[in-house]
């Protein structure tokens, strides 16, 4: 058999078609590379009985104990036969209960002294922790512990990701039996560079990481390991990136004395200096033959915007059209009136009193009227349009450009790959392409997720911009604590300011139908906080007398637009909203952000809330009203986003706290991550130095005819929804 086919060959058959069938459903392995690639997640140690005492409560574990005693008791006048038997660590004791006719076996088994694994479901009894009916594996052939102990001396015992169908100890047996295959394994790496880095062959570590003898055996495979997910992928988007240099695109110049130039002379500040750098590397991109395709992502309030808007103006100075593509009508609209606002007559090209240098915006949403949509769509395919800001109505086939010169895409992680694609292939020739984000990304993830773009960032706020404090309100633990913060609503407003409520749900009719509750839901026994309620409850209590209105994402477009422009004009106090008002919402006399059932909500997700105050002269001030107890892990997570402003160091955290899967997996590409060993942001320099490796390879040989192993590899990592998630980041 041939060493591709051997890495693709279905478990079946090897293993049986029952137990390759739990394994695929439950397990989501299929080949035997699959389940090679299913490394251990901790090793059992001969002599460390694992601390009973730490049992997490309804969750499936593996332990290895001794059995200390073991009865058979007798109850329903003796019809009845219940086995206890109690495990120990040392330090801790479990009981473990079987019943009725299942006594038998482990009564003969688990006799005192026995060293054993046991998995079940760890649930309570009499205010004890217990494992009922679980499976158990014996470690040793004798009864007695010395035995145990020589048959198992020094050795490591592997603990893998299991599940109620399949213990731990059967997915080791399986690994036995498929493990002298690793030798038919395709070795990914280049020798010189396996070699000049001195790390071990692939067969070598996947034996290492299955059946290690010592923890050096260990550290050894996962370095080796982490290698391979890190380069295969940095080769994936290396081998992009050339690609991208190979398309051809018109090269789109700013013209002196055009309208950037007009624009620039008409701004009432100047750039920072980060503004400055990064438009260079626009412009410096825009110059090219081939289409840029850069990542920008910048503080809450950083001023992207701005930089993106001058990008677009240099591309209809060079005769080119440019569209921003934002995920929610709100959003839309408040960019479609900065941009307006900004520009001016600029903005009214072609229109009585527009200025001659200027070109015409348009807006285009899925809502727009068919009269007024008509007319957008007849600008932008006679160019009379230099600029149209949309949602995914501008995706439709009906839209049509004159010449699409560059694509802005507004909060990129709210569009799938796929939208991007279908307004890109909108240009005559491959347009330039600007992402823009505000929720900032560690440098690992920019490497990984956004690997196949260039990123500037901006990270100096615009001068005149107000510090924000930010604080935790216990409404549970200290109701007065609420009671104040409304107080303080009431303070900003006399103090000619306005603020925001911000609530996790709307609470209209449409909004009550059922879902399936989380356990943090169950915890606190009563549905999400709703717009509509609080406003209610707001405008007859602590705020009443003030001016409050509400704003959610079930509006009439219209209405929507009215509310925000009239809380835009100082014509409503307080806005009680959904998180429509997350991003791109620039309304710099608002200075008080209420966040309620803030634990319900993202620390990114927090973090850009608190960015709509803060934006003008006077400072902001941030309240997460939270009813989650002071001990819980949601409470930890509000107290890190009340210590810091630092979008980075806040991204960090987030990323900590949730499963590595979520950053590369289904996030981005809807697939499952690649990543079983690779951890995005403690392993930076693996990232880092593998992407390095990775450009100098594809530089030298961008089609790897020379490296058939590292083909294969690639091929193995971008199954077909891959290989299009990557062709078209």
């Amino acid at each position: 058999m041939d060493r591709v086919s051997a890495f693709d060959e279905p478990l079946k058959k090897t293993l049986g078609a029952a137990t390759a069938k739990v394994m695929a459903e439950h397990l989501d392995l299929h080949t035997l590379g699959d389940l090679l690639h299913h490394y251990p997640r901790r090793y059992a140690e001969r002599g460390e009985l694992t601390a009973l005492s730490e049992l997490p409560l309804d969750e499936h574990v593996t332990v290895v104990a001794q059995v200390a005693d073991a009865r058979i008791l007798t109850f329903n006048q003796g019809r009845g036969r219940r086995l206890e038997v109690t495990i120990t660590d040392g330090s801790g004791r479990l009981q473990l209960v079987f019943f009725g006719k299942g006594v038998h076996k482990p009564h003969k088994d688990l006799l005192p002294g026995t060293r054993a694994m046991f998995a079940g479901k760890v649930s309570v009894f009499n205010r004890k922790l217990q494992l009922s009916h679980p499976a158990y594996e014996p470690l040793s052939g004798g009864a007695s512990a010395a035995d145990a102990v020589d048959a198992f001396a020094n050795q490591l015992i592997p603990i893998y990701p299991a599940c109620k169908q399949l213990e731990s100890w059967k997915i080791s047996k399986a690994i036995d039996a498929v493990l002298d295959r690793a030798v038919d394994v395709v070795d990914p790496l280049p020798p010189t560079l396996r070699e000049g880095r001195g790390m071990a062959t692939l067969p070598d570590a996947l034996r290492k990481i299955h059946r290690p003898r010592t923890k050096a055996d260990i550290a050894e495979a996962r370095e080796r390991l982490k290698w391979d997910e890190a380069f295969v992928l940095q080769v994936a988007l290396a081998r992009r990136r050339f690609a991208d240099t190979q398309l051809p695109a018109v090269a789109r110049r700013p013209v002196p004395g055009g309208l950037l130039d007009a624009f620039d002379a008409r701004l009432p500040f100047t750039l920072t200096d980060g503004q400055q750098s990064v438009s260079k590397e626009i412009f410096d991109d825009l110059a090219t033959e081939h289409p840029m395709h850069r990542l920008l992502q910048g503080e809450v309030g950083s001023g992207k915007t701005l930089v993106a808007l001058r990008a677009m103006l240099a591309v209809v100075d060079a005769g080119g059209q440019a569209a921003m593509l934002a995920p929610t009508e709100v959003l839309a609209q408040q960019h479609h009136r900065s941009i307006t606002e900004m520009m001016g007559d600029l903005a009214e090209g072609g229109m009585l009193g527009g200025s001659d240098q200027g070109t015409k915006v348009v807006l285009l949403t899925g809502s727009m009227g068919a009269a007024a949509r008509r007319h957008a769509l007849l600008d932008l395919v006679t160019g009379e349009a230099g600029i149209v800001i949309g949602t995914h109505a501008l995706i439709e086939d009906k839209v049509q450009f004159h010449d699409l010169g560059l694509v802005v895409v507004d909060e990129q992680h709210r569009f799938g790959v796929e939208q991007r694609d279908a307004l890109r292939s909108k240009g005559k020739q491959p347009p330039h392409l600007l992402v823009m984000t505000a929720t900032p990304i560690p440098r690992t993830v920019a490497m990984t997720v956004f690997g196949d773009l260039e990123t500037s960032v901006l990270d100096q706020l615009p001068a005149g911009r107000s510090p924000i404090a930010s604080h935790v309100v216990p409404a549970a633990d200290k109701p007065h604590f609420l009671a104040r913060a409304w107080e303080r609503v009431r303070e900003e407003v006399e103090n000619g300011h306005q603020g925001y409520v911000v609530c996790p749900r709307i609470g209209d009719a449409e909004d009550e139908k059922p879902k399936k509750k989380s356990a943090e839901d169950e915890a606190e026994k009563r549905p999400p906080l709703a717009v509509l309620d609080v406003a209610d409850q707001l405008a007859k209590g602590p705020l009443s007398g003030l001016r409050v209105e509400v704003l959610h994402g079930r509006m009439q477009p219209d209405d929507k637009d009215d509310v925000m422009r009239r809380f835009a004009r100082g014509d409503v106090d307080v806005l009680v909203a959904t998180t429509v008002i997350e991003v791109g919402v620039n309304v710099p006399n608002a200075t008080a952000v209420v966040i309620m059932d803030a634990d319900r909500f993202g620390v990114s997700q927090l973090h850009q809330l608190r960015g709509r105050v803060g934006r003008g002269a006077a400072p902001g001030l941030c309240l997460l009203v939270t009813e989650m107890p002071e001990a819980s892990p949601a409470r930890g997570r509000l107290a890190s986003v009340a210590s810091t402003l630092d979008g980075f160091e806040l991204s960090r955290i987030d990323l900590e706290q949730r499963r590595e899967g979520d950053v590369l997996g289904q996030a981005q590409s809807g697939v499952r991550t690649s990543l079983r060993m690779l951890a995005v942001i403690e392993d930076e320099e693996v990232i880092a130095a593998a992407r390095e490796e990775a450009v100098a390879i594809v530089g030298a040989d961008p089609e790897l005819a020379g490296l058939p192993e590292l083909r294969i590899a690639l091929d193995a990592l971008l199954d077909k929804e891959r290989e299009q998630y990557l062709d078209k980041g």
